[in-house]
């Protein structure tokens, strides 16, 4: 078990050394499809996306895989809608399923909705061009997931997803009519790790590692993301007797198209039935500061958890989240 888990780590450090090094050099604009950076989770938005450590359901295969295996429940399901800027909506939706021994499988599923667009052509009449009705653009992500104990301090996870963005068509010189679409395989992988002092766990993870994309003749890169997180229950130092939870989670992350940022989220849990949620983003254009709130209680052994997020921007509106998790 020593040597597979030392393979792992060869491998991570393999993995991670194929990224961008120039971490002094602002990297914008080099990256595509979009709708694989944005947090669809409210809980993980709330506390400013600080979710590498701190993910224990099914949206935790949208920023590390291993967190799954944390999950309270044998059964979960969890869906959410993110009114993104510039009226894009991106929805979410993710299960999980506990195999005992056999580890914890599951699933994702993001699509992008961007709106309705008209489509034009040039021509050599007065207005200079014609239009020619609606144009068919989206995009989606779909994946699945597993992970497992390794040790009961040791976990590993990963996800292969299914993505492809289409941005319509185009008319060549010669007539001709071609697909903007691309399609391809991406993947995730995440581990967590408990070093064996109170609550506290660290790990890593690195999400949308594929190769290039293209566009005709146009190549682009997936937004490759490294990311280094810890994350405890801070009233541990209080002692093991408490009933509620303060869940302090720290994430350092190198993105392909960006300089390195920080995230920082904490999560006080009342009677663990309410929670209440702050974080703020080191480093972003646009995000800041970010807040929220939720609720969870059980039914008939159905535990149901209600989140929302509140994500404050410089230039553009405010963003709100919404999601819902149900676990058997």
């Amino acid at each position: 078990m020593k040597k597979l888990i030392l393979v792992i780590m060869v491998i991570s450090i393999c993995m991670v050394s194929v990224m961008p090094v120039h971490s002094a050099i602002k990297k914008l604009a080099q990256t595509g499809i979009h709708l694989l950076k944005i947090d669809m989770s409210a809980r993980s938005a709330a506390m400013a996306s600080a979710y590498t450590m701190a993910g224990d359901g099914a949206d935790a295969l949208f920023h590390n895989p291993a967190g799954i295996t944390k999950s309270p429940s044998s059964y979960s399901v969890f869906v959410s809608q993110t009114p993104w800027i510039a009226d894009i909506t991106y929805n979410a939706a993710a299960l999980l399923v506990d195999l005992g021994n056999i580890g914890t499988v599951g699933a994702t599923f993001i699509t992008a909705d961007y709106g309705e667009f008209l489509g034009t052509m040039v021509s050599s009449d007065e207005k200079g061009y014609v239009d020619t009705g609606p144009l068919d653009v989206g995009a989606y992500a779909i994946g699945i997931g597993y992970a497992r104990d390794l040790t009961n301090k040791f976990t590993i996870g990963g996800q292969v997803k299914y993505v492809t963005q289409h941005l319509g068509s185009s008319t060549l010189d010669s007539g001709e009519d071609v697909e903007n679409k691309v399609d391809g395989l991406a993947y995730d992988f995440g581990t967590i790790f408990y070093p064996g002092w109170k609550s506290l766990r660290v790990g890593m993870s690195i999400r949308n590692f594929a190769a290039q994309y293209e566009y005709q003749e146009e190549p682009f890169e997936l937004p490759l993301t490294f990311s280094i997180g810890a994350a405890m229950d801070v009233l541990d130092l209080m002692g093991d007797d408490h009933e509620n939870a303060f869940l302090l989670s720290v994430d350092a992350i190198h993105p392909r198209d960006f300089t390195e940022r920080i995230n920082v989220g904490g999560e006080f849990l009342f009677m663990d039935m309410l929670a209440i949620r702050a974080g703020y983003k080191y480093n972003y254009d646009e995000e800041g500061l970010t807040l929220g709130a939720g609720i969870q209680y059980g039914i008939s052994g159905v535990n149901i958890k209600i989140d929302y997020a509140y994500s404050t921007m410089q230039i553009f509106d405010t963003v709100n989240r919404v999601s819902i998790s149900i676990g058997l």
